[in-house]
């Protein structure tokens, strides 16, 4: 995780408290209009040390956020996914790379533009503020995600987290990545990474729908595992929280 860097307009808990809901702007309401540019797979939108002139909202795909550590090793920071909006940093510079992991679909739109409005609007200034409260919030549970939980506990945190962002019916979560970008990401080797994944599945906990795509079994039981707090019902996820995404 990380903050001041990506923020999802997508979850219904942040309203604006001016006015009614209906009519109130939105953050999302800035790129309407803006020119939609296409992205293939493998490619960067943009790379860690580029100007930070422009903020991006995500319609179709997924992407991965990256930075390369000093001895050549990649970490991944992040994932990203529609609905999120990518490069909101106080940084003159982007502090990671974006790249996509899908063909992805974004718009663009200016960094100063995009701050000036928010900060002449008595309707986007708390909606700013709660989402990147929201963000911090996330990275000090990825803080604790590595440095203070097992291997088995990272792995099913993380598929936790993506069906808080982006449940299917059925408890089936898209899992774009590679098993290499999960180990980046959570600090294993991929190696564990797939002995965990064949784990989960040989105990029931989860159960292969597709290629790139698992459903969850006994929520419950995988909250236990994970060693979250929350108390839900199967099937009934809570509001997402930045969570992979990152997440």
């Amino acid at each position: 995780m990380y903050s001041q860097t990506t923020i999802s307009l997508t979850r219904g808990a942040f309203h604006s408290p001016v006015g009614p809901a209906d009519l109130a702007p939105a953050l999302k309401d800035l790129f309407i209009g803006q020119v939609v540019e296409t992205f293939a797979a493998g490619e960067a939108l943009f790379w860690e040390g580029d100007q930070a002139g422009q903020i991006l909202e995500v319609l179709e795909g997924a992407l991965r956020v990256y930075k390369i550590l000093p001895d050549g090793r990649r970490a991944i920071m992040g994932f990203i996914y529609p609905g999120d909006v990518l490069g909101v940093s106080f940084q003159d510079r982007y502090l990671f790379t974006a790249e996509a992991i899908t063909a992805v679909k974004v718009r663009r739109f200016s960094r100063g533009r995009f701050f000036s409005q928010v900060n002449e609007s008595p309707a986007l200034r708390p909606q700013l503020f709660a989402l990147l409260c929201d963000e911090m919030s996330a990275a000090q549970d990825q803080i604790m995600l590595l440095g203070r939980k097992s291997a088995e506990e990272r792995v099913v945190s993380f598929l936790l987290a993506i069906h808080r962002k982006c449940a299917a019916p059925g408890n089936e979560i898209e899992l774009p990545m590679t098993r290499l970008d999960m180990a980046d990401y959570l600090g294993l080797t991929i190696e564990t990474v797939s002995r965990m994944m064949t784990s989960l599945v040989r105990r029931g906990f989860i159960h292969s729908t597709g290629r790139h795509s698992v459903a969850l079994r006994k929520l419950s039981a995988l909250r236990q595992i994970s060693g979250s707090d929350e108390d839900e019902a199967d099937g009934q996820p809570l509001p997402a929280r930045r969570a992979v995404w990152p997440i």
